[in-house]
Order: C-alpha cells, then sequence, then structure tokens
C-alpha cells in the first residue's frame, strides 16, 4: 500500500493529533506537501501565522481558520480599507485572534486600527512598536481591545498621556506593558497606570521623560516582576528610594544609562529584594561602591549581573566571587580596572556561568582566559571584542573545555590566527562567531569552521583581508544553516566565492561593502540562490554594473533593506530595484553619482506607498518634489538626510 494511500485510511482526529506533535516549522512544512489532505489538516491545525505580502492575507485566512496569532509587520501595503474588506469577504464580524503583531504598519490609522481592535474581541497580545505616527487618536482605537493582556507601544512617538490613560482606562487588565521611547508621556499617566492596573507585572518606560515621582506610583504595584528604565535621565537616587519597600514580587530591574542614579540608589533597592534575579546597572557610575558589592550579599539567588563601563578592582572581584555564587551571567563591558587577577577570583566557584561579557577589557590575557576555561565549563557565550592580548593559547583552552560554546566574539583580537580558529572549531555548537578585523586569519582557519561547525547561524569576517574565494567554498560546504554573513571589505573575494554564497539557502542577512573584485556575475548568483535575503549592503561595490541590480530586482524578492550608497546604480536600475521589490522598507541612498534628481524622483514614486525608511543625500532636500516629500512623510516614512 502507498504512502499515500494509508494516509487516507486515517480519521481527521488522528491526522490532526500527528500535527499537534511536530515541533518544528520545517516538519510541518516537509509533511504538508507530502499531499493536499496533509495540506489541508495543516491549515486546520495551524494556531499562528505570519504574513509576509498583504495581497494573501485574506486567502489565508479563509485557509487558516482557528488562527490564534497573526502577525502583520512585513506587509506593508495594510491599510485602513483593508480591515472591512476582508471582514466582510470572510462573512463575519469578529476574529479569535489573540495575539496580532503591527509593528511598522504604518498604513493603518485610527479609522482601520478601530475596525480591527472591535472584532478582535478576544485579542491579548499586541505589538505597535515602530509606528512611530501614532497618536492619541490610535491609543483610542486600541483601547477598545479591553482584554489585552500585553501591549507593546515602543516608539510611538505621537502618543502622549491622553491616548495612553484611554487605553489604561480600558485595558484594566494589563500585566505587560512596554513605552520605551515615548517621550510624550509624563508621571501624570504613569500614576494613572499604576492605580488602575494593579495586575502589572512588567512595566519598561525606557528613554522616556518620566521622573523620579513615577517611582512612587511603581512602587504601589504589589504583583510587579520586571521594570526597565534605560536611559532616563531625570530618574536619580531619591526615585529609588521609593522602590525601597515596595514591588515586594520584584526580580529583575534595568538602570543601565540611567546618568543620575548613583551605587547608594541601588542598594536602596536591593537591600530590601533578596528575592531578586537580574540587575543591569551598566554605565550608571563610574566607580563600584565597596558598599553596593557588599550589598549583593544580601540577594543569593542574583542570576545576571551587568556592570557595563564602571571602575572595578581586584577585591570587589573577590567580593563578587564569594556574595554571588549562582550568577549564569556577567556583563563587564568597557570596564576599567579589569585584570587578571580579577577574572581569576572571579570565576573560581562559578560552574554555573553561561554568559561573559568582556568586550573592551584589553589587560586580560591568555592567563585569565584558561582560568575561565578551566571553572566555567557550561559557558555558552563569550564576548572578547577588542581584547588584544588574547591569542591562540588562551583559545585552545576554550577549544578543549567549553565544548558548549554557542556564541563567540573575537573581534579585534589581533592575535587569533588560523590555529586559533582550529581550536575554535572544535565547539561544534557555536550559532555565532565574530572574526571582524582578526586580520591573522585566512582560508585555511575559515576552512576548519566549515568542516566542524555545521550548526552556525551568524559569521563576521568584517575586513579580513586574508579570507578569499576557497575559505567561502568550503563555509558553503559545511555551514548550510548559516543565516548572517558579513564579508565587507575582504577584498580577496571575487565571483567565484559569491557563487559559493549564493548556495547558502538560509541566508538571510548579506554585508558585502567595499568588494571591489565582485561584479554582477557575482551579485547575481547571490540573487538568485539566496531567495531568503532580507537585509543587503552593498555600499561602496563599485565594480557592479545594471545588469547586477536588474538581477537583484528580478530575483530577491524578500528584501527588505539595502543599502546601495556609493554604487554605480543608473536612474533606471535604481527604479527597477525600489519599484520591483515588493518587500523592500529600508533604503540608503547616499552618493549615487550616476542617479539624477529625476532619477531619484521616479525611485521614490515607485516605492512610496511601502518605505519606512530612506537615506539621501541633503544636497537633495531642495531639489526633490515637494509632493514626493509630503507623500512620503504622510504614509509614514522617516526620510534621514546625510
Amino acid at each position: 500500500m502507498s504512502s499515500s494511500s494509508t494516509i487516507f485510511t486515517l480519521t481527521e482526529d488522528l491526522l490532526i493529533r500527528i500535527f499537534n506533535k511536530l515541533d518544528s516549522e520545517s516538519d510541518r512544512k516537509s509533511t504538508r506537501l507530502v499531499c493536499k489532505e496533509l495540506n489541508r489538516v495543516d491549515s486546520l491545525t495551524r494556531k499562528s501565522l505570519r504574513i509576509l505580502r498583504v495581497q494573501f492575507l485574506l486567502s489565508l485566512l479563509r485557509s487558516h481558520p482557528n488562527l490564534l496569532s497573526l502577525d502583520l509587520s512585513l506587509c506593508a501595503h495594510i491599510v485602513d480599507a483593508t480591515i472591512p474588506f476582508i471582514l466582510r469577504q470572510l462573512g463575519r464580524d469578529s476574529l479569535s485572534l489573540k495575539t496580532l503583531n503591527l509593528s511598522r504598519s504604518t498604513g493603518l490609522t485610527h479609522s482601520g486600527l478601530e475596525i480591527l481592535m472591535r472584532a478582535c474581541v478576544d485579542l491579548q497580545r499586541l505589538d505597535v512598536s515602530h509606528c512611530r505616527g501614532y497618536g492619541d487618536r490610535e491609543a483610542a482605537a486600541i483601547s477598545f481591545a479591553s482584554e489585552l493582556r500585553e501591549l507593546t507601544m515602543d516608539k510611538c512617538l505621537g502618543i502622549s498621556d491622553v491616548g495612553l490613560a484611554r487605553i489604561v482606562i480600558s485595558c484594566y487588565k494589563l500585566e505587560k506593558l512596554s513605552l520605551r521611547w515615548c517621550m510624550r508621556i509624563s508621571d501624570l499617566v504613569i500614576h494613572l497606570l499604576c492605580n488602575k492596573c494593579p495586575q502589572l507585572n512588567c512595566l519598561d518606560f525606557s528613554y522616556s521623560k518620566v521622573t523620579s515621582e513615577s517611582l512612587r506610583s511603581v512602587a504601589l504595584l504589589s504583583n510587579l516582576e520586571t521594570l526597565a528604565m534605560v536611559g532616563c535621565r531625570f530618574v536619580d537616587d531619591d526615585g529609588l528610594k521609593f522602590l525601597e519597600n515596595g514591588c515586594p514580587l520584584l526580580q529583575e530591574i534595568d538602570v543601565s544609562r540611567c546618568a543620575r542614579i548613583t551605587s547608594a540608589g541601588l542598594i536602596s533597592v536591593i537591600k530590601n529584594h533578596p528575592a531578586l534575579l537580574h540587575l543591569n546597572a551598566g554605565h550608571c557610575f563610574s566607580e563600584l561602591s565597596t558598599s553596593f558589592v557588599n550589598c549583593l550579599k544580601n540577594v543569593k539567588h542574583l542570576k545576571t549581573l551587568s556592570l557595563d563601563g564602571c571602575q572595578i578592582s581586584d577585591f570587589d572581584f573577590e567580593t563578587l566571587s564569594t556574595s554571588c555564587k549562582w550568577l549564569i551571567g556577567i556583563g563587564l563591558s568597557k570596564c576599567l580596572g579589569v585584570t587578571n587577577k580579577g577574572i581569576m577570583q572571579l570565576v573560581s566557584g562559578q560552574f554555573d556561568l553561561k554568559n561573559l561579557n568582556l568586550t573592551c577589557c584589553d589587560s586580560i590575557t591568555d592567563a585569565a582566559i584558561s582560568a575561565l576555561a578551566d571553572s566555567c565549563r557550561n559557558l555558552e557565550s563569550l564576548k572578547m571584542e577588542s581584547c588584544i592580548m588574547i591569542t591562540e593559547k588562551g583559545i585552545f583552552q576554550l577549544g578543549s573545555f567549553c565544548l558548549r560554546l554557542k556564541e563567540l566574539d573575537l573581534t579585534d583580537c589581533c592575535g587569533v590566527n588560523d590555529r586559533g580558529l582550529l581550536y575554535v572549531s572544535r565547539c561544534s555548537e557555536l550559532s555565532c562567531l565574530k572574526l571582524g578585523l582578526c586580520t591573522n586569519i585566512s582560508d585555511k582557519g575559515l576552512s576548519c569552521i566549515g568542516l566542524s561547525c555545521s550548526n552556525l547561524l551568524e559569521l563576521d569576517l568584517y575586513r579580513c583581508t586574508g579570507i578569499g574565494d576557497d575559505g567561502l567554498g568550503s563555509l558553503s560546504s559545511g555551514c548550510k544553516k548559516l543565516k548572517v554573513l558579513n564579508l565587507s571589505y575582504c577584498t580577496q573575494v571575487t565571483d567565484r566565492g559569491m557563487t559559493y554564497v549564493g548556495s547558502l539557502e538560509e541566508l538571510s542577512d548579506f554585508e558585502m561593502r567595499g568588494l571591489l573584485n565582485v561584479s554582477s556575475v557575482g551579485l547575481a548568483a547571490v540573487a538568485f540562490g539566496c531567495k531568503k535575503l532580507a537585509d543587503m549592503d552593498l555600499k561602496h561595490c563599485d565594480n557592479i554594473d545594471g545588469s547586477g541590480f536588474w538581477a537583484l530586482a528580478y530575483h530577491a524578492r524578500n528584501l527588505r533593506q539595502i543599502n546601495l550608497s556609493y554604487c554605480a546604480i543608473s536612474d533606471m536600475a535604481l527604479c527597477m530595484v525600489m519599484g520591483n521589490l515588493p518587500r523592500l522598507q529600508d533604503a540608503k541612498l547616499v552618493n549615487l553619482c550616476y542617479v539624477s534628481v529625476d532619477g531619484f524622483e521616479l525611485a521614490l514614486r515607485a516605492c512610496c506607498a511601502r518605505m519606512k525608511k530612506v537615506k539621501l543625500d541633503s544636497r537633495l532636500m531642495m531639489l526633490i518634489s515637494t509632493e514626493i516629500l509630503e507623500s512620503l512623510d504622510a504614509r509614514g516614512c522617516h526620510i534621514r538626510w546625510d
């Protein structure tokens, strides 16, 4: 009996149970391609969907009747009229969605948003982040989703106290709220929020203008577990003192880049919150006080600690090693005073440590890395950018003992060579490897990575001038899962290397700045082979002509962001790229010497409806038609003038 006929003997209930056991999206895809019946069952069981093009929205909603989660963040063309049209075509007044992502959906305004919110009667999670044009009318529309539990409004720049108050009063069941970069909200609405939404357990008002007075109200939130106020320049120690006897369930606090907060203010929070798990005080104070370090003894279960940018001593490290024995993550980026002795004291006994950031700690040597590797064998992420004294000896220890490493940043570690990459390749679980500015590595070392690190998803080779086509050949053979690749200024790479890159079918982000030996042939190979490309940087690729850009326009249909600055592109080729890529939303078009003002206008008209960001020469500000600039602005496109 054939496999397809066997399937027909199974009841729909059994097929649904089979599909519910499939966790991997790739497994579901392979299964639904077997026959029409399995494809139908997949549609019935699918609970979440990410729409890539708005023209498919209606048909997908029809074929997936049981959706609970819908992501429209990539649908640049969705407008107000789309919502009532779809509801009429579906023949219903409501949708069963519980989660909706409208991030960057700037085409929707208050009228379309209100219809959508009224239709989603059971909506619990909503993301409207980066909708810069959203203001109080859009906030009023959101308030109709009264069952909301989670709301993300990052960079909704037009929303003020008035609009947020409407949401707070109607959506009193809110548990998580993010207001990052909402610059028009004040202490007044934070006070209202804390009174009307007592179930709030996660609050983020980073980079806003709220002051310490807001924390007086925040302290009343008895269920609050996570509080983030990164870069709040009007919050000081007096504000933190309000939290001293408030928020009894607080587990995570992020006060990084709050310039007016000192260690004294943090002590007032720490001493009465022994259940604290995560503390980020990066770039808050220049020097670590002894009283602050000693206070950490009270936090017995602290898991992550970030002290980026502060002055720290060997004695502080010794105290931390005895006080915080269960740390799984430590951030010491750009800290002054980090020595071999300090690191050795810190890591002794830290057997559970998984993440360590030593970026720009340029005084440490192989001795510190050896001690780290010997003590912390469960390490998964290690960042050592600009640790210039690290050599192959330290890398050898990592490759010998830290075999669970998934992320390794060796950017600008000039002591790393091919032998070092041989040792790195022993970490077969690596998914992210950054080797930018490592000028002593070559194709030989990269071949070791290609042979052993089959799980690699991200590789940064920025300005690795020793890397050429042969290394890319080995990489493309062994690292088939690669999604992010940076080859900028790897000047030995030619069209042959681009052919190898073109075989990486999962590649989504590709930087190839300054590849002077790559022509249109190489670009065409990448455009044709890498169908999932979403972000591409071609800045200073001088040898690519019209044929390469035409290949890009016809084959790279999923591109969302592109940098064409300083390229030799013509009026017609620019118009083709901008107009023919249906998902393009962000373009950098600086110093295009062969493009006329008419060429820019034609290209901008061709993509006006879907662009979110455009970067142009400042000289064009007075030359491009006011009508075009106003049209872009009206559709929510942010124009940056260089």
